[in-house]
């Protein structure tokens, strides 16, 4: 199978630009843009996460809470930043949580404790309980054929 060829297929579904946060255990803010996440569940409520197992956010989230943050349509340097691409103008505001950090400014939030952690071929599924989350009206920053679309 053409791996390239199956990226593109998956591609034509858009989706929201989401990064993932979480605070190491030397008490720093961490994250990784991540496009790969869901609902799972309602009760319990439950969300899931899909992290490439090269990544070192992978092993940094064992165990970890974790803050999903939805990026809006203004925030596509943010993603850059935790896609690897170090932003030098940014400045990132931060909101402390009791489950850990969150991204001001992104249109919903969901605060996770883990769950349970599953293997998925070359990545690992991260599932978080949801404690607390909060949203607003705002844009999405959307990701299509490769692309981030702002509204």
């Amino acid at each position: 199978m053409d791996v390239r060829e199956l990226r593109n297929c998956f591609g034509r579904f858009a989706t929201g630009v989401t990064v993932v946060t979480w605070k190491t255990d030397d008490h720093e803010y961490n994250g990784i843009t991540v496009n790969s996440f869901t609902s799972v569940s309602l009760d319990p409520a439950l969300v899931l996460v899909s992290i490439d197992k090269k990544a070192k956010a992978c092993q940094a989230l064992e165990n970890r809470p974790f803050v999903v943050n939805i990026l809006a349509s203004n925030q596509e340097p943010i993603a850059w930043q935790f896609a690897g691409r170090p932003q030098e103008k940014l400045t990132l505001e931060w909101e402390e949580t009791e489950v850990g950090p969150k991204i001001a400014g992104a249109i919903a939030t969901i605060e996770c404790i883990p769950w349970n952690a599953y293997e998925g071929g070359d990545h690992i599924l991260f599932v978080g309980e949801i404690k607390a989350f909060s949203y607003n009206d705002k844009d999405a920053l959307m990701f299509f054929k490769g692309k981030f679309i702002n509204n």
